[in-house]
């Protein structure tokens, strides 16, 4: 009689067990990183150990409250970011910013399309998984679409990963070759009460706001956007102390990593090289438009790989928080090209599925 499978690790402990493993290795990941000079330590420690958290057999998910938490602590930090001086550096450039995204787009759409069309993956999984910068929006909408939800979740969230530690590897050789250090983190600063209350309310009223929107990613385009028109009014100036940033970092690397369970990949197994390289090409293509912002621009190199990075607009946010980097640049860019995804995903997925069901055999349909 054949022995049943080995119970994975964490799979047999209780929930609040695997919550303590969970917390207890990103703090020592964490601490490790940072004392490795690792940007983002708060986001990569934690998302490294969700996903060995995950492969192990974990069954916690992040609450959506606290997924919410998150968004929202993240919508105010791009926010901030979001000053009149960005929009006038955007528009002095905005047709080479323009052309920027726009090359992004159309470079994520065609290899979605050619994966597509070489039947790596079915229908228009492709396309939703290729879409840069909007994550869980592109995994609600190819749900909605009839697409492979699980395995566009897949190609996001392994781009997420793949991106977020490029770019925390590539400012740390930055900071290797003279780049001046961050200045050290001061955990618990001053505050003014009455601006950090309406940075709370704020975060709060707009998230709340947000989910009834019909929108797509409206729990963080609503706070976003309204945080960055208070601030540049003079109304709010946007408080988000370090203990605040470091909850939203780690709630954002468990949600991202706890995805990553052994039934998601092994659904993915067979396709996973092609999805892999379909990223590298990606990233390769994105790193040397930041090349081209260097030379026309004159941007310093790690802002122009930041901004140009396709990877979740949250997770470069911390990531460009925590480097010596023009943030109003990199968010520029970054939101930009979310809000063009937004508008363009659904369009260019019907597109495809127009050329794919052209092209089925008789009967056959695609996803």
């Amino acid at each position: 009689m054949p022995s049943s499978p080995p119970v994975p690790f964490l799979a047999g402990l209780r929930r609040p067990l695997q919550w303590s493993v969970l917390l207890v290795v990103s703090v020592l990941l964490c601490a490790a990183l940072f004392m490795a000079g690792l940007p983002a330590a708060l986001l990569i420690g934690p998302m490294i150990a969700a996903i060995a958290a995950g492969l192990a057999g974990a069954t916690i998910r992040v609450p959506d409250p606290l997924s919410l938490l998150a968004q929202a602590i993240v919508s105010m930090l791009v926010a901030s970011a979001m000053t009149p001086e960005t929009v006038v550096a955007f528009l002095a450039e905005w047709p080479l910013f323009l052309a920027v995204v726009l090359a992004t787009i159309a470079a994520s759409s065609a290899l979605g399309w050619l994966m597509s069309h070489r039947r790596v993956l079915p229908g228009t999984t492709a396309v939703w998984g290729s879409s840069p910068g909007a994550a869980s929006a592109m995994v609600l909408m190819a749900e909605a679409f009839g697409a492979d939800a699980r395995l566009v979740a897949m190609m996001q969230y392994l781009r997420m990963v793949m991106v977020a530690g490029a770019a925390a590897l590539v400012a740390r050789i930055y900071l290797d070759v003279g780049a001046a250090a961050p200045p050290p983190i001061v955990w618990f600063p001053p505050v003014d009460p009455f601006h950090f209350a309406g940075t709370i309310a704020v975060a709060a009223i707009g998230t709340l706001v947000g989910r009834v929107l019909p929108i797509p990613s409206g729990t963080l385009l609503v706070p976003m956007i309204a945080g960055a028109v208070l601030q540049g009014m003079g109304v709010l100036d946007i408080v988000l102390p370090e203990w605040l940033l470091s909850i939203g970092y780690a709630l954002i690397g468990w949600r991202i990593g706890l995805g990553f369970t052994r039934s998601v990949i092994r659904h993915a197994a067979r396709v996973l090289p092609q999805i892999a390289l379909s990223i590298l090409v990606l990233m390769g293509f994105s790193a040397s438009l930041a090349a081209l912002l260097v030379v026309l621009v004159g941007v310093d190199p790690l802002t122009a790989y930041l901004a140009t990075s396709p990877g979740g607009m949250d997770s470069i946010a911390v990531i460009a928080a925590s480097s010596p980097v023009d943030m109003s640049f990199v968010m520029a860019l970054q939101a930009v090209r979310f809000f063009i995804i937004v508008l363009t995903g659904p369009p260019v997925a019907h597109f495809v599925a127009r050329r794919l069901h052209a092209r089925a055999p008789p009967g056959e349909a695609p996803q």
